[in-house]
């Protein structure tokens, strides 16, 4: 009797009951190759294996047990026959697969035998080209399906459907109206109105006062908020939440629609800024971080501060004196300074001090920060910018229009030209073909070169429209900072502070260089910013 051993797989955990009404279910499979053993009274079955839920498209043969198992026992002439239901249980990929074939009926003498394709036999040149392709063509019918499964996943996305998977937090699911080919009725997302406003209590803790996210999950926690599964929120949580694609009105591969953009709950601007908030406070953009990572505190400049001597980071720390007077009564004394960690520590020669009064530098950045928003008068207003690239849109159109009248009649005269090449040919031209050579040759070098200004004309245009877009959003929260700055908390100015400078530095007697973001530098009327005292400022 030859001893067979079974291997039935299914690449997802649908296909494993016949309940699911699949074709190539396993219960189908078991029952064809018994079936298949039956016709033959010298073949008995001894051992069958079963894969669920493995690609064998995706998932290499070192890294599938079943397989690992049949070769173990081929050495050890455990069976004599590898029976499928189809040579694709093996495996579909096409340069793998053909070899392991082989090397079952090769190296361990064992046949190979498919239910609905007979035996694979390594006779003759033809046999090995037919097993190469049969498993060529499965690998290529696998990826075709794979790229038809990720299309329409990601237009099931784009249309702003739920297709699997944790559900985001800001949104619930509803019918669509939609069924699949199943008639199965899909769901879509909508906006869930709750933690609608939870999510945007988030953003703008994160913006405005540059909260962590480890502060806003105790915040949230202690308010009794839960995440969409119904758990406690935790800082990778707020993080996820921050970073999600549909929040933005996208997928995660970056791709918009009508239909996203309907469920987009964070603006672009504030996509940008949550962005680069998490990315300064990431620990390998530790140097130049000027950010804080904790906004908890009683220092403003707390993570955008640096000794102007050194170059070193300045942190916080707290002076306090204690002691008893002559007269029996105690002295109590917190002071907050910033120190200067490079020098504190002798970690280089720093010729700078070692610690300055906090209130002290805080009270004169706010100053040099009420100069800043006073020089605003003399920055246009937003109707203006609007109103510069409406003329820039204007000369643009009449510049292009000019470009694309010559273009016109250059292509005309080219087609003319050529119209005249088999009337030279025949000897009915008036141009020789030498002429009509160059006339040709100059006509295209005009519409090459026209086609450059053309594109140029409409990169620069394009430039500038992104200029003036970008600047809008940066010119209202500046002028909102301008507005807010004397009524906001200390978290929200420390913001402002890490947001409108992009280095403050400190150095002897208090001497203060102010790096302002050129973002926000061209809103201001002539400044100086080099140099600030407490005395002057």
């Amino acid at each position: 009797m030859k001893r067979v051993y079974t291997l039935y797989r299914v690449s997802t955990k649908k296909q494993v009951n016949v309940s699911e009404g699949n074709a190539n279910d396993i219960p189908m499979q078991r029952g064809a190759c018994q079936e298949f053993v039956k016709c033959r009274q010298d073949w008995k079955i001894v051992k069958e294996y079963e894969e669920k839920g493995v690609s064998g498209f995706k998932v290499s043969a070192k890294n599938r047990d079943a397989i690992l198992d049949l070769q173990d026992a081929a050495l050890k002439k455990e069976f004599d026959v590898l029976l499928v239901f189809m040579f694709d249980r093996i495996g579909r990929i096409d340069d793998e697969t053909p070899f392991i074939v082989e090397w079952f009926v090769k190296t361990a003498g064992v046949e190979v035998w498919s239910v609905k394709e007979g035996e694979q036999r390594f006779e003759t040149h033809v046999d090995k080209l037919t097993n190469y392709i049969r498993f060529w063509q499965a690998s290529g019918e696998s990826e075709k399906t794979s790229i038809r499964i990720k299309t329409r996943i990601q237009q099931l996305k784009l249309d702003g459907l739920y297709t699997g998977g944790a559900m985001p937090y800001g949104y619930r699911t509803v019918p669509s109206g939609v069924k699949n080919r199943k008639g199965q009725e899909l769901k879509k997302f909508e906006i869930d109105l709750e933690q609608y406003v939870v999510y945007r209590k988030i953003v703008e803790k994160t913006i405005n006062n540059g909260t962590g996210s480890y502060v806003i999950a105790h915040f949230l926690n202690d308010q009794g908020y839960k995440t969409a599964n119904g758990k406690k929120f935790t800082s990778m949580a707020i993080t996820r939440i921050l970073s999600a694609p549909l929040a933005r009105g996208c997928t995660s591969e970056g791709e918009t629609s009508d239909a996203l953009q309907r469920l987009k709950i964070i603006s672009r601007e504030e996509a940008e800024q949550i962005d680069e908030i998490l990315r300064q406070r990431a620990a390998v953009d530790e140097e130049k971080r000027q950010i804080a990572i904790r906004t908890k505190g009683e220092a403003m400049l707390s993570g955008n501060i640096f000794c102007s001597h050194c170059g070193g980071r300045i942190t916080t720390t707290h002076h306090k004196d204690h002691y008893f007077r002559k007269d029996g009564s105690e002295y109590l004394k917190d002071v907050l300074k910033y120190r200067c960690y490079h020098k504190a520590n002798k970690l280089c020669e720093c010729d700078g001090q070692t610690n300055y009064i906090a209130a002290k530098v805080d009270e004169a950045v706010s100053q040099i920060m009420r100069q800043v928003f006073e020089s605003m008068d003399g920055a246009p207003e937003e109707e203006k910018y609007k109103e510069i690239l409406k003329k820039q849109q204007a000369a643009h159109i009449a510049g292009r229009r000019k470009i694309v009248f010559e273009l016109d009649k250059n292509k005309k005269q080219l087609e003319a030209l050529q119209t005249e090449i088999g009337k030279t040919l025949l000897g009915e031209s008036l141009y020789t073909p030498e002429d009509l050579k160059e006339a040709i040759s100059v006509i295209k070098t005009k519409i090459a070169e026209g086609s450059r200004q053309l594109e140029k004309l409409d990169s620069e245009m394009s430039q500038k429209k992104e200029m003036i877009e970008a600047v809008l959003p940066a010119y209202r929260r500046f002028k909102s900072w301008a507005e807010e700055f004397d009524t906001a908390d200390l978290e929200q100015k420390k913001m402002i502070a890490c947001q409108l400078f992009d280095r403050v530095e400190l150095g002897k007697d208090y001497k203060i260089i102010i790096h302002m973001n050129v973002t926000y530098k061209q809103f201001c009327s002539e400044l100086d910013m080099e140099q600030y005292s407490p005395k002057t400022a």
